[in-house]
């Protein structure tokens, strides 16, 4: 049971992050939505206890993972702008 819990906060998470960080190149699908929250949570969960905001066998809850998702967020965008990975919005087909 703890496992989905964490999907679901994840995936909670990652739509509030793309929500408020809106752009065209954002990951899109529910998939890439629900990895967007739960890397978020892990940023927030590293910080946090680096900084002394939770104790080793905490882990950050709804709030903080939105924020981590927000940090990975604004990274992805910086990478897609240098061109360090490719726009996901940008694909040709055929």
């Amino acid at each position: 049971m703890h496992i989905i819990g964490v999907i679901l906060i994840g995936f909670v998470a990652g739509i509030i992050a793309r929500f408020l960080a809106p752009g065209a190149n954002n990951p899109a699908g529910f998939i890439l939505t629900t990895l967007l929250g739960i890397a978020g949570a892990f940023v927030a969960t590293l910080i946090g206890q680096a900084i002394g905001w939770y104790r080793p066998d905490q882990g950050a809850g709804l709030l903080g993972a939105v924020v981590g998702a927000l940090v990975v967020l604004f990274i992805w965008h910086r990478l897609v702008s240098a061109r360090a990975i490719p726009d996901p919005g940008n694909r040709r087909w055929l």
